[in-house]
């Protein structure tokens, strides 16, 4: 059976451990468990990052897209599991492949991140996700990755 939603940054926080600043999921605009997501971050230049990455031409740095594609796997993820994640279940990284940048991404962009299910296996998933801006492709890599109790 599969399902179509959306999810506020109220439910994302009931689902990612993350906080500001390192919360890089703003709203899930649509998913079907266990096949696909969209979602997006909006850019904004308060983020702190930037002060540093570069002050005089700020960008959106790569491994953050990195990291907001695993946080959509994870959110899909989550959403096939029997019982929801609570404060004691963090998923975490097991591999990156693939990954590539095709332009950057600076203050004032909004990110469509999608990612859809390519392999699940006994608590490893691995993900093929894409981040794009105005259409435009950003980012995308393969995310390999697990969950544990802490």
């Amino acid at each position: 059976m599969t399902q179509t939603n959306r999810l506020d940054i109220h439910q994302l926080r009931d689902i990612l451990p993350h906080r500001y600043p390192f919360l890089l999921i703003d709203r899930v605009l649509e998913y079907e468990t266990h096949v696909k997501l969209k979602a997006i971050k909006n850019v904004s230049v308060n983020e702190p990052f930037f002060q540093g990455h570069f002050p005089a031409r700020p960008v959106f740095p790569g491994v953050l897209i990195l990291e907001a594609i695993a946080q959509a796997s994870a959110i899909l993820a989550s959403r096939g599991l029997d019982e929801p994640p609570g404060e004691n279940i963090i998923f975490l990284f097991a591999g990156i492949d693939k990954a590539r940048f095709k332009r950057p991404v600076e203050p004032g962009d909004q990110m469509l991140i999608e990612v859809s299910q390519t392999h699940y296996k006994s608590r490893m998933w691995k993900y093929s996700g894409a981040a794009s801006v105005d259409g435009k492709l950003a980012a995308s890599a393969d995310i390999l990755f697990t969950y544990r109790e802490i």
